[in-house]
């Protein structure tokens, strides 16, 4: 049976499609906005696995480059690794899902979203969102939808639900929202110093049209009565939790008073291990069970704290910002360096300016980029008192280090001021929460230690939640445990005028409106005081480059004078550049950047390129050799 059905959101016209394609799936559908298809996915193992205390949910996205026309690059000429923007959009997709799947269903889950079709206007990554809640829901996977997700853009004062790519480039933000019916589940996106107000606007305008895209989606839905997957919990005895319960619970309660990370895991394990021994046979046969209902003693306690006690694991206030430390300058060779400690999490951060040629190039459905501006997250296992083998970068480092490279972006001059390459590297040496929101610290302290001329600062905070019915308790700056065993993990980046970039993903089924706008307010004081601190530490960039850092001059060439300056197989630029020892690019306008640590050798050549393009004024004398002399001009020596 196919199904199509299609509602206008907004000014654009959607289509869902089910039905067709990939039949053999649990559920499938095909999701389109202008020229840009979307085909979405979702399957799942027969039998649950019972080796794991875990969800085993993945999501894969896959931008086909057929889909614009576009045979891919390379030697083998077929896609390979994700890209970092695929990695991205499966985060996406896969935040908003995982808290409406059952507790306790284990079996091997995959929703994959093939981007079929682009028009090189439309992004697929909400529409994939909108797919995978219908493929879900007219499958027997046990899911409690729908959701939809859209794309909410600001140009002027109008905004704009599923901008187009050009209508983001030109926005003063972009906030991509998932929810349901009556609630916000995922947020996430940049501004060019949103209020808060404003946002909460925003979240309101997205959520009218999350709300028609569900209506829409129900249409799809309806048409199918599919009998769910039934998740069937273990039966364990009574006496086993009776066990578990006296052994453990009191000891539990006393452990995770402990303010030190290190001193309260320790002391957790011992009282497992201890039960573990004592209790060695109903260990082994139930082990599983034991640590999963173990991990829910600690979780039950440490709400139960924070709602009845107002304390938390740290004995800190709801509204408490753990002690903050900031240095500059640390590293003596690089070009800008900042070590910012919050707690027991600890950020490098390190500037690097580069030239033109040291452009990342970015490739895309909707075309070819060019990066002058690049933050690379590392999270290192010893930061957290693991060993791990050390791979390339994980989803998770890649999608920390997007949001803090968006959270610095809207302060960093234009490249027409600052014709220079800016990467900034954040090594996370220690962790207990909140380490994307202390790179974005690090890494506004390394820029003005490099002497890059930022307008202001930008901090980070992460915000969490303990709801219990209706008690409501609202987290300042989470730890670690905090965001493990709470309901939220708000994180929200800014200056003292306002947001610059925001991510939020929640583990209940919903978050109202008024719970947000309490967040947000606590979220803006607690960053007036970390900004207080870094500014105490440097308030302004400093006047002049690191002595290692190249220095950069510009010039124009008129467009029709540039092959003289390249010369015949570029034998007049290498001249140059072998007698100077600068970096030279110049690109197809004429703009050419000269780059040398030795400002000198850099006034040296650009002096020989001005040589070469200058036009003879009458009257002007010139010093050169004559080689010949004709009837019509003089042959000089160069």
């Amino acid at each position: 049976m196919v199904l199509k059905k299609e509602r206008a959101i907004g000014n654009k016209l959607i289509s869902i499609e089910t039905g067709k394609m990939a039949k053999q799936a649990n559920g499938s559908a095909v999701v389109r906005c202008g020229d840009t298809m979307v085909l979405v996915t979702a399957t799942c193992s027969k039998e649950p696995r019972e080796d794991i205390d875990f969800f085993p949910l993945s999501v894969e996205y896959q931008e086909k480059t057929y889909a614009a026309g576009k045979i891919p690059g390379g030697f083998f000429k077929r896609e390979g690794r994700p890209t970092e923007k695929a990695i991205l959009s499966a985060r996406l997709i896969d935040r908003p899902l995982r808290p409406l799947f059952p507790d306790g269903f284990k079996n091997d889950t995959q929703v994959v979203a093939f981007v079929i079709s682009s028009d090189q206007e439309n992004d697929a990554d909400v529409l994939a969102t909108v797919g995978a809640s219908v493929a879900l829901s007219i499958s027997d996977i046990p899911f409690s939808g729908p959701i939809a997700a859209v794309r909410v853009g600001k140009i002027g004062n109008e905004l704009i639900v599923n901008p187009t790519y050009a209508q983001v480039e030109e926005s003063d933000m972009e906030l991509i929202i998932a929810g349901t019916d009556d609630s916000i589940l995922m947020v996430e996106g940049e501004s060019r110093e949103l209020k808060e107000e404003e946002m909460l606007a925003a979240l309101e305008f997205g959520h009218k049209y999350i709300r028609e895209l569900i209506d829409l989606e129900k249409e799809i839905i309806k048409e199918f009565s599919p009998v769910k997957l039934e998740v069937v919990l273990p039966e364990i005895p009574a006496d086993v939790v009776d066990s578990i319960e006296k052994f453990c619970r009191d000891r539990v309660k006393k452990a995770i008073q402990i303010a030190d990370k290190k001193s309260r895991h320790n002391e957790l394990k011992t009282i497992l291990d201890e039960f573990a021994t004592e209790h060695d046979e109903t260990f082994e046969e139930y082990s599983s069970f034991i640590k999963e209902h173990f991990h829910q003693i600690e979780k039950e306690e440490m709400r139960s704290m924070i709602i009845k006690d107002d304390r938390r694991l740290d004995g800190r206030g709801m509204d408490d910002i753990r002690p903050i430390e900031c240095e500059t300058g640390i590293l003596p060779r690089t070009h800008g360096s900042a070590l910012f400690t919050r707690g027991q999490t600890q950020s490098l951060g390190v500037t690097t300016l580069g030239t033109k040629i040291d452009e990342q190039i970015v490739e895309g459905l909707d075309g070819d980029k060019s990066k002058s501006y690049m933050l690379h997250y590392n999270f290192p296992s010893f930061s957290v008192g693991e060993v791990r083998p050390f791979r390339g970068p994980g989803r998770r480092e890649i999608g920390h280090g997007n949001l803090a490279e968006r959270s610095l972006k809207p302060i960093l001059p234009t490249e027409e001021n600052f014709p220079y390459t800016i990467r900034i590297v954040s090594d996370v040496l220690e962790s207990n929460g909140s380490s994307s929101m202390a790179t974005v610290c690090s890494g506004s302290l390394s820029l003005m230690d490099a002497g890059i001329p930022v307008k202001c600062h930008v901090a980070g905070i992460a915000m969490g939640l303990i709801k219990e019915d209706k008690n409501v308790k609202i987290l300042t700056d989470i730890l670690g445990d905090e965001d493990h065993l709470g309901d939220m993990d708000f994180k929200v980046a800014g200056t003292r005028e306002g947001i610059t970039a925001f991510q939020m993903d929640i583990k209940i089924s919903g978050l109202s409106f008024d719970i947000m706008k309490e967040a947000l307010d606590k979220a803006f004081q607690a960053r007036q005081k970390i900004l207080d601190i870094m500014e105490k530490t440097i308030a302004q960039p400093k006047t002049d480059l690191s002595p290692y850092a190249p220095r950069i001059l510009t010039l124009m060439i008129p467009t029709e004078r540039i092959g003289e300056v390249i010369g015949p197989a570029g034998k007049v630029i290498r001249g140059i550049i072998e007698a100077t020892g600068v970096k030279i690019d110049i690109d197809d306008s004429g703009l050419t950047v000269i780059a040398s640590p030795d400002v000198e050798k850099a006034e040296l050549a650009k002096s020989k390129i001005e040589a070469i393009i200058e036009e003879p004024e009458t009257g002007k004398e010139y010093a050169a050799t004559v080689k010949r002399i004709m009837n019509f001009t003089a042959i000089n020596e160069k």
